[in-house]
């Protein structure tokens, strides 16, 4: 089973001198950065209607587009896990992803993720570019994702994650008392020296912005709404360890637990032994591809993060 792929986007000044291959996986991160190096080198990917090798250059506002064909060929298998639906129509579903599932198997990860119970539930997904998978979540970030059901629902999405229309709202349980809300406008990119983090960067980073407002304040914790501008890798995560806020759980960019003193065996057990980082996305508003109409959705809050909260409020309360 096959689908024509038909993309376009144009490049931006920070793009400028950078690899096409790099470039082309950041205008269209919906597909593998080898699936795109292919499509270059077969000629379904052109620059301004011309071929060009991978490792070229661009220039800002060149117009990058794909036309290409994609079969079900991925070694992906269907299996039956079970899935979280929220919301299901002809164009795309909505799912509520627990913590602990990788969204794409990926090398040493091949089973267990969301996309082999995406198709065992929805085997037409296997036509789809990565199963119709659009955005990802982090494996212990619980929450909404979207994934599309045709490819012109796919492309769709795909342009309004690009343009920023896409409205994802996150409940975070910081580290620290954090005084008031704010923006964080910080670039991201892999770090300099372990190269599995990422980190805020100087230069060579993409763009990333968040915004945070207080949800719930304790003595020595706060519970933040957050809002993204951009979906970068880890974003929240590293946003929020920049600020010196880190998330409860992190254990990459949380460091050793923050455990205040005098705190409770109640306290200290619920901070040391929260397993995860404490993130749920639980808001996302999109334009619905057929309809055209603004959608959202909202997943409750999931029970290891309200049991934390329930101890923070009796043993961490602001005098």
């Amino acid at each position: 089973m096959t689908e024509e792929v038909r993309l376009s986007a144009t490049t931006r000044i920070g793009d400028a001198g950078q690899r096409l291959d790099v470039v082309a996986a950041k205008l269209f991160p919906a597909h593998s950065r080898a699936r795109l190096q292919g499509w270059i080198k077969s000629g379904e990917l052109r620059v301004d209607g011309d071929r060009r090798k991978p490792r070229d250059k661009v220039d800002a506002d060149v117009l990058l587009t794909i036309s290409a064909t994609v079969s079900d060929v991925d070694s992906w298998e269907a299996e039956a896990l079970p899935l979280d639906i929220v919301h299901d129509d002809s164009a795309l579903l909505v799912v509520n992803k627990p913590a602990g599932v990788v969204v794409h198997p990926a090398a040493g990860n091949r089973s267990g993720t969301l996309l082999n119970a995406l198709l065992h539930h929805y085997p037409d997904q296997a036509a789809l570019p990565r199963a119709g998978i659009v955005h990802r979540l982090d494996k212990d970030t619980s929450g909404l994702m979207v994934v599309a059901k045709t490819l012109s629902a796919h492309t769709h999405l795909v342009t309004q994650l690009q343009a920023r229309s896409v409205h994802r709202e996150y409940l975070a349980i910081v580290n620290g008392y954090v005084t008031g809300g704010g923006r964080v406008e910080a670039d991201i990119g892999r770090h300099p020296v372990q190269r599995k983090r990422m980190a805020v960067v100087e230069r060579g980073g993409k763009e990333a912005v968040s915004h945070y407002r207080i949800e719930h304040r304790f003595a020595h914790h706060t519970g933040l709404r957050i809002e993204l501008e951009t979906g970068r890798t880890h974003q929240i995560r590293v946003h929020m360890a920049h600020i010196k806020h880190p998330l409860v759980g992190d254990p990459v960019y949380g460091g050793r637990p923050r455990i205040p003193a005098g705190a409770t065996p109640e306290l200290i057990d619920a901070v040391r032994g929260f397993p995860r980082q404490a993130l749920h996305a639980r808001r996302l508003d999109l334009i619905h591809p057929d309809t055209a109409l603004d959608i959202s959705w909202h997943a409750p809050v999931p029970q290891d993060l309200q049991a934390l909260l329930k101890v923070l409020s009796e043993e961490d309360a602001v005098a």
